[in-house]
């Protein structure tokens, strides 16, 4: 049975445990485990097409040796011990669906991805962590990016009945399996939804909602808004028990990001202008009296002191606009190879692929670490042509600038990076390839320590 002392719920504008005290859930997201991201790991394109391109490499039986350790060692007992020792009490877990059913067998579930779930829910809850369990990869693809798994640049999940049927389907299974789990906070629905035609997605919430509801009653529902959960008007009510989810992320913490304080692409930021956004991004919540929570956020590191130290400075004054207004928080992301990390890789997996992942930078094959200045002397011509051209072209969801580099660099450019790293794999032994796969456990990887300190004195203080 659910225990009720420690399960949350919605009362008014605040999550609770079952004796009444507020729980506000602050912690990080563990991007890059059942969800892989290129930027996170280091390959290039999508995950499913880099498992396919390392599985003709490493053969059937090896390809899941490796990737299985790898789920293993990418975060366990110790993982969880340190983020307890920094305040955390929340871990949001990004899932992609492949990991519990396949293409080739819809509708049939896949015990062995509820296996790795049920340890890491098991391990935060020894330490007093929840964990908000988030769809993060649909069949489909409910956006046009690379961390819905999409090898393309078309959210086939709106067209299709077929796969928001399998998203019930699992979203069903999925709560009741976990109804009677205390320390699972609740169900992030779908990561960053983006229905160009925003029409589909009101309905499709209605019936996702009404399910999962009627397979588990007592837990909490996260729904991101449209458009990578910037748009709250898709609903049309407010579901009781619910936290609308906010993603957070600052401009000038991107990779492209100017000084902080400073102009970035023309548009001005400080401590005031990302007040005014989070303000702008959390209205529907303001307006319905629902939680706060960000679901996502956080600044990229460059490796330079003085540019990084501008990194935590925005990240402090986010923080300090959370604490002000009491918000709830997940910061992108736990562990990585280098970019956003509180921890990230060495050894012999960088040692292996260190070069590789150099070139993938000096390419700007993904999306999220990009200046969108790589490879300008090939790409200026086509941007100015089409500009020329079609001058009113403005596709969903963020322009021509953005599709047109979408599809040269991270779709065409990334996908023809992907023989390269299969490649990388090819005459490793098998104890060779379980340390690629053990890099990526706590004691081999290097602590961010200033990021470390920076999140343990908020959430300490």
């Amino acid at each position: 049975m659910l225990d009720n002392q420690v399960a949350l719920r919605v009362t008014g504008s605040r999550l609770a445990d079952g004796k009444g005290e507020p729980v506000r859930l602050r912690g990080v997201g563990l991007g890059g485990w059942m969800n892989m991201e290129n930027f996170i790991t280091g390959y290039p394109a999508s995950e499913d097409l880099m498992r396919s391109a390392v599985r003709e490499v490493l053969g059937e039986e090896r390809h899941a040796m490796f990737f299985d350790r790898m789920l293993t060692s990418f975060f366990g007992d110790e993982d969880a011990a340190l983020l307890a020792g920094m305040g955390v009490n929340c871990v949001r877990v990004p899932v992609n669906y492949r990991h519990f059913e396949s293409d080739e067998r819809p509708f049939e579930l896949i015990e062995d991805g509820f296996r790795h779930l049920d340890r890491v829910i098991d391990q935060c809850g020894a330490h007093g962590i929840y964990t908000v369990l988030d769809l993060h990869a649909l069949p489909g693809s409910q956006n046009q990016h690379w961390h819905s798994d999409n090898p393309t640049h078309v959210a086939s999940f709106w067209r299709h009945r077929h796969f928001q049927d399998r998203v019930v389907h699992l979203w069903e299974a999925i709560a009741d399996r976990y109804r009677d789990r205390a320390w699972v906070a609740g169900y992030n629905l779908v990561n960053e939804p983006a229905d160009p035609s925003g029409k589909v997605i009101g309905p499709f919430y209605d019936r996702l909602v009404k399910a999962v509801r009627t397979a588990d009653p007592g837990h909490v529902i996260f729904l991101d808004g449209n458009t990578y959960s910037t748009d709250f008007s898709v609903f049309r009510e407010v579901y009781a028990n619910t936290v609308f989810v906010c993603h957070d992320y600052a401009l000038a913490g991107f990779a492209h990001g100017g000084p902080y304080p400073g102009y970035t692409r023309g548009e001005w930021c400080d401590r005031d202008q990302l007040e005014r956004e989070f303000e702008r991004r959390t209205r529907f919540q303001r307006e319905t009296g629902t939680p706060l929570w960000v679901g996502e956020f956080g600044p990229v590191y460059t490796g330079d002191p003085k540019i990084d130290e501008q990194r935590y400075q925005i990240l402090r004054d986010q923080l300090d606009i959370y604490d002000a207004n009491e918000a709830g928080w997940s910061l992108w992301t736990y562990k990585d190879v280098g970019l956003q990390g509180l921890v990230y890789a060495a050894g012999p997996y960088m040692d292996r692929f260190g070069s590789f992942i150099e070139k993938k930078q000096r390419l700007g094959a993904d999306r999220w670490g990009s200046t969108m200045e790589e490879s300008a002397d090939v790409l200026a011509p086509l941007h100015r042509m089409m500009e020329e051209e079609f001058p009113s072209w403005n596709p969903y969801p963020w322009g021509a600038r953005y599709q047109i580099d979408d599809l040269v660099r991270h779709v065409l450019i990334a996908q023809a990076l992907l023989p390269e790293y299969a490649e990388l794999f090819r005459g490793l032994g098998d104890d060779e390839l379980l340390a690629l796969a053990d890099s990526f456990a706590l004691r081999g990887c290097v602590r961010r320590e200033p990021l470390i300190d920076l999140l343990t004195a908020s959430l300490r203080g």
